[in-house]
């Protein structure tokens, strides 16, 4: 029997759930957007954000009423994931990216359970 911790995060590709006392939430995910000028922010199926330069970024969890824990910790991911994306970094360049702001903002239990993660 698998013991799963109470709080972490679990990816599917580029997918991932935030679990928050034994909760998951998700799928969050990106998509490029149509013009390929930015990256929209993907929540289920329905967008709550986008970048669309680095003086533009916005997102909006409010609508799904989701834990402040759990969109503290979607908003450093997402953010993680875009500036590894437009930076160029590597599978696990950016899984570190994403451990030390989930660390350097007091969230370590996330940092410390990261499962699917897969350094290409």
């Amino acid at each position: 029997m698998t013991v799963t911790a109470a709080s972490g995060l679990r990816f599917e590709g580029t997918a991932f759930w935030v679990r928050h006392r034994h909760r998951e939430y998700g799928p969050f995910d990106y998509e490029w957007s149509r013009d390929l000028g930015g990256v929209e922010l993907i929540y289920g199926r329905e967008k709550f954000g986008e970048f669309c330069s680095a003086d533009e970024i916005y997102a909006d969890l409010k609508e799904f009423h989701l834990p402040m824990r759990v969109v503290e910790v979607t908003s450093i991911v997402c953010g993680s994931i875009v500036f590894g994306i437009l930076n160029g970094l590597s599978s696990h360049q950016k899984r570190e990216v994403i451990s030390d702001h989930l660390v350097n903002n007091g969230l370590n239990r996330f940092a410390d359970n990261i499962e699917g993660w897969r350094d290409a």
